[in-house]
């Protein structure tokens, strides 16, 4: 009888500019802390993490500037759509990021956020921004690449 191999995630959004604007230094894991509604927005699948980061408050680190919309059906009890959401972390992994965090140029950016075991995660990178001639490298041999593999699919 063969058994079926599932990993158990679903993604639910990714930060595609994340990896072009930031070098990733270190990927970590993290949970969400999340309301019925917010909850029930992000099964939907309509979440953008693109223009979102992480901070250190009170010894917590908290997502800022995600957008989760409102759910309809939630009625009175609905969330703010831009608010802050807690990230869990355990206390040594909080003193290591926040370590990394107060060197010079690192920050934390989320990268995926997804569905494991049916809870909702999240992906966080402690990257340094890249400054603007890196990211014409970037775009220069990608397009190369493009190039490359045209040439070579059109030549056999």
């Amino acid at each position: 009888m063969n058994k079926k191999t599932y990993s158990g995630l679903k993604i639910i959004c990714l930060n595609r500019k994340a990896s072009f604007n930031y070098f990733f230094n270190d990927i970590i894991e993290a949970g969400l802390v999340l309301k019925g509604s917010e909850i029930k927005s992000v099964r939907s699948g309509k979440v953008n993490i693109a223009e979102s980061y992480a901070i250190e408050k009170n010894g917590e680190i908290y997502l800022i500037n995600s957008h989760i919309p409102i759910y309809r059906e939630a009625s009175y009890s609905n969330h703010n759509p831009y608010g802050e959401r807690k990230l869990l972390f355990n206390k040594k992994e909080i003193n290591k990021l926040i370590g990394k965090v107060n060197q010079e140029g690192f920050t934390l950016i989320p990268t995926k956020m997804y569905f494991k075991k049916g809870k909702a995660k999240i992906e966080i990178a402690v990257a340094k921004g890249k400054k603007k001639y890196d990211k014409r490298h970037a775009k220069k041999t990608r397009d190369w690449n493009r190039e490359k593999s045209r040439y070579f699919r059109k030549s056999s």
